[in-house]
C-alpha cells in the first residue's frame, strides 16, 4: 500500500512538473531582466551576460584617430594579436616538399607536404597555370567550415564521403584563380578535409572541430591560433617560391576562412590584399543579443568553441581587425550592417586610400532602402532574427566570383594579358 501511494505521488509530481514546464513562455524570457527592485541579477547566465555587455575592447578602432594615432593603433593591434595567437617558438626541421604533380586543363595540380611541429605533417595544394610569367601574383585560399582544400581546387575529397560540391565555381575558388592565370594555394582548416580524423568512415563532412578545439584550449592555445600558425607556414613558403611574386600575394577567405585571414593580415604587413567572403559583424554584440531560448530550454551561443580565443574581446572585434588592414586592397562581399562597413571605410579614409576598399551586400539587401540601418541591435534575438537584422541571406552564402574578378582587374592585380591566357 505504501509503495502504491509513493508511486502515485511521484507520478502526480511528475505531471505537475511537466505542466509547469509547458506553461512558460520563451518570448517572455527572451530579454535578460532583473526581477529585483535593486536591479541585481540572480542567474549565473545573467551575471556572465552582463559582464560580457559591459566589456569594452581596449583596442577598438576610433573614427577620430589622427593618421599617426591610427598607425600606432595598428601596431598595438598586431602586438595584441601576436600575444593572443600563442604561436609556438618552433622552426620546422624540414622544408615543404612536393609529393605529386598532375596535369589539369590549363594548370598543374601539385600536392605538397609541410612539417609544422615535431611528429606532424600537413598538406596543401598548389594550382600552377601552364603559362605564367616568373614571378607571378598568387592567391592563398582558405576554406569555410565543413569544406576542404580539395573542394577549393575543384577536386574530389580524399574519400567520397569528404566530397564538397567541388564542380561548382561557388566552391572551387582556387580553381577559378588558376583558370585566370594566378597561382593558387589551397589549405585545409584544422580538423577538416585531409586533416580530419574518423569522419572519412562515417560522419563525412560533418567534421568534429570541438574535440580538437577543447584539447588546444586546455593547453593554453586555441583553434584559430593553431589554424593561423599552420597557414603562416604555408604563407612563408609562398614568399620563398621562385614562381610567386612575394609582393603580390593576396589572401582569400571564405566564411570560417576569414578568421585566419584577419590574423595573417594583422601580423604580416607584406600581404598585398584581401578577399573577405563573409558578412562582417561585431561578434561580441552577436553573443550579447542572441538570448532567445531554444526549443530545448537553453539559451543559444552563436558559435562553437572552435571560435573561442581567450581574452579576444578584451582587445577588439572583427570590424576593428578588418579596419586594421588599411590601406591594403580589401574586398568585402557579403554585407552586414552599414554601421560596420562605415567603420572600415573610415579607416581607409584615415590611411589616405579610401578607394582601396570595396564593399558589397547580399543581392537581397543591395538596395539600401531594404537594409536595416541600426547603430545597435536589440537583445532577445534568435539566429534567424539576428541574420535578418544584420542583412544576411544565409541561403546565398557562397564564394562571390562575380565580385572578385572584376575587383582584381580594377586594382591591377596581375597583368591583363596574363589573365586572358
Amino acid at each position: 500500500m505504501k509503495n502504491t501511494l509513493l508511486i502515485g505521488c511521484c507520478a502526480l509530481l511528475s505531471l505537475t512538473g511537466l505542466r509547469a514546464q509547458d506553461s512558460w513562455n520563451p518570448a517572455e524570457e527572451a530579454v535578460i531582466r532583473s526581477t529585483r527592485p535593486d536591479g541585481r541579477l540572480g542567474s549565473s547566465y545573467a551575471i556572465a551576460h552582463q559582464l560580457m555587455k559591459d566589456l569594452k575592447p581596449r583596442l577598438a578602432f576610433c573614427p577620430d584617430f589622427t593618421r599617426e594615432e591610427m598607425v600606432n593603433w595598428q601596431r598595438e593591434v598586431a602586438e595584441a594579436m601576436k600575444t593572443l595567437m600563442c604561436f609556438p617558438d618552433y622552426q620546422p626541421e624540414q622544408a615543404p616538399i612536393c609529393i605529386s604533380r598532375q596535369p589539369r586543363d590549363g594548370y598543374v595540380l601539385e600536392k605538397w607536404e609541410f612539417y609544422p611541429l615535431p611528429k606532424a605533417v600537413c598538406t596543401f595544394l598548389v594550382l600552377r597555370p601552364d603559362s605564367i610569367e616568373k614571378p607571378t601574383p598568387a592567391v592563398f585560399c582558405i576554406p569555410g567550415a565543413n569544406m576542404s582544400k580539395e573542394g577549393l581546387a575543384g577536386e574530389p575529397g580524399i574519400v567520397p564521403l569528404l566530397n564538397d560540391n567541388y564542380q561548382s565555381d561557388k566552391v572551387a575558388m582556387a580553381r577559378s584563380f588558376a583558370k585566370r592565370g594566378y597561382i593558387a594555394v589551397a589549405v585545409d582548416n584544422p580538423a577538416a578535409g585531409e586533416s580530419s580524423d574518423l569522419e572519412k568512415y562515417d560522419r563525412g563532412r560533418d567534421f568534429d572541430y570541438d574535440v580538437v578545439s577543447r584539447m588546444l584550449l586546455e593547453m593554453g592555445w586555441s583553434y584559430l591560433g593553431y589554424a593561423a600558425f599552420l597557414d603562416k607556414q604555408v604563407l612563408d613558403w609562398m614568399k620563398q617560391e621562385p614562381y610567386i611574386d612575394a609582393k603580390r600575394i593576396l589572401v582569400s577567405g571564405f566564411s570560417l576562412g576569414t578568421e585566419p585571414l584577419m590574423v595573417l593580415g594583422v601580423l604580416d604587413p607584406s600581404i598585398y590584399g584581401f578577399i573577405y567572403n563573409d558578412f562582417l559583424c561585431q561578434t561580441q554584440e552577436r553573443a550579447c543579443v542572441m538570448t532567445y531560448p531554444m526549443a530545448d530550454g537553453r539559451r543559444p551561443f552563436p558559435n562553437s568553441i572552435r571560435h573561442l580565443i581567450p581574452n579576444f574581446w578584451k582587445y577588439f572585434n572583427f570590424p576593428d581587425l578588418v579596419a586594421a588592414l588599411a590601406p591594403r586592397p580589401l574586398l568585402l562581399t557579403e554585407g552586414g550592417l552599414d554601421r560596420d562597413f562605415e567603420l572600415v571605410q573610415r579607416a581607409y579614409e584615415l590611411s589616405g586610400h579610401p578607394s582601396q576598399v570595396e564593399m558589397h551586400h547580399y543581392a537581397k539587401f543591395a538596395d539600401p532602402t531594404v537594409r536595416h540601418q541600426l547603430d545597435s541591435l536589440p537583445e532577445g534575438l534568435d539566429r534567424d532574427s539576428y541574420f535578418k537584422l544584420v542583412n544576411v541571406d544565409p541561403a546565398n552564402h557562397y564564394y562571390k566570383n562575380e565580385w572578385v574578378f572584376p575587383w582584381l582587374e580594377k586594382i591591377g592585380f596581375g597583368k591583363k594579358e596574363q589573365l586572358q591566357k
